[in-house]
């Protein structure tokens, strides 16, 4: 949700947060969040996390139309001590970051057409939502998900957003975890998504690489299609240990001489889950 370049509509906030209006969506907008709800929830059981699926039991989330954020922030309090808020779209880093240090997540309060079903490049409500706030209501990404926010403040002054910004992305966004069923998911960018909850798991197109936090901070991502790598973590609690416990000014100053690394990319050091073809990708480009 955060980007650069941005001018705050005018009526935003200072904070950039506005009013969910819940009472403005039509019977069509609740009708698009019952259908998307009904289509994850029978297909993510066995694939998701159980910390995801604990959060929807805890927030009661359900097919009961596009969720109040001031019931869903009741709950979600009650749990983390987060809150959501509505904005209306990207907002700067600064204010996204802002946020999230202070246990506030900002969401969309939009829901996609029909049109846009199963692609939109803005994340809209259930995106937002149902992909990440889930999670919340479990303490230890709660905590990640802060420690993120008080980093981001800091990497403000380390010129280093793009390098930060690829945690985020194969961490909340395209993250799985290693359990002892197997691999699940858990980045909300996969939860969200039909097609992408299956290809992360199932394809053998893409990689999936064991967590390590200086080689995802080199690598970038794709922003347009499936991912060509995953990142695996072995549990919450050790990616919050390792986001707690490294100092990120000289991880920085390290990064600024490397080389970026290709999305489809494995290095002689990767702890390589699944070697992919990439077939996918290839396949992609050649009918471009």
């Amino acid at each position: 949700m955060a980007s650069e370049e941005l001018v705050r509509p005018v009526e935003a906030a200072e904070d950039w947060t506005i009013p969910q209006a819940w009472d403005r969506y039509t019977a069509a907008e609740h009708a698009m969040w019952d259908h998307l709800f009904d289509r994850q929830a029978k297909m993510l059981p066995g694939r998701v996390a159980d910390e995801f699926l604990d959060g929807l039991d805890i927030l009661r989330l359900s097919k009961a139309g596009i969720p109040h954020f001031d019931e869903l922030s009741d709950r979600l309090m009650r749990a983390t001590g987060w809150q959501v808020v509505a904005v209306p779209g990207l907002v700067p880093n600064d204010v996204f970051f802002e946020h999230l240090a202070n246990r506030r997540f900002v969401s969309g309060n939009f829901i996609r057409t029909p049109e846009q079903l199963d692609y939109l490049q803005e994340p809209d409500i259930f995106h937002d939502v149902f992909g990440h706030v889930p999670l919340l209501a479990n303490p230890v990404f709660a905590d990640y998900m802060q420690a993120y926010g008080e980093g981001g403040r800091r990497a403000l002054g380390c010129n280093a957003i793009d390098k930060l910004a690829r945690l985020y992305w194969y961490t909340v966004e395209f993250g799985l975890l290693r359990s002892a069923e197997g691999l699940r998911i858990y980045g909300a960018g996969i939860v969200s998504s039909y097609a992408e909850s299956v290809f992360a798991l199932d394809d053998p197109s893409p990689n999936r690489i064991g967590f390590d936090l200086h080689r995802l901070m080199q690598t970038r991502y794709r922003i347009d299609d499936f991912q060509q790598s995953y990142f695996v973590i072995d549990s919450f609690e050790d990616l919050l240990d390792q986001t707690l416990n490294t100092d990120f000014a000289p991880l920085y100053a390290e990064l600024e001489d490397s080389v970026t690394v290709a999305p489809d990319a494995l290095l002689a050091d990767d702890v390589v889950l699944t070697r992919g073809t990439q077939a996918y990708a290839l396949s992609k480009a050649a009918a471009a």
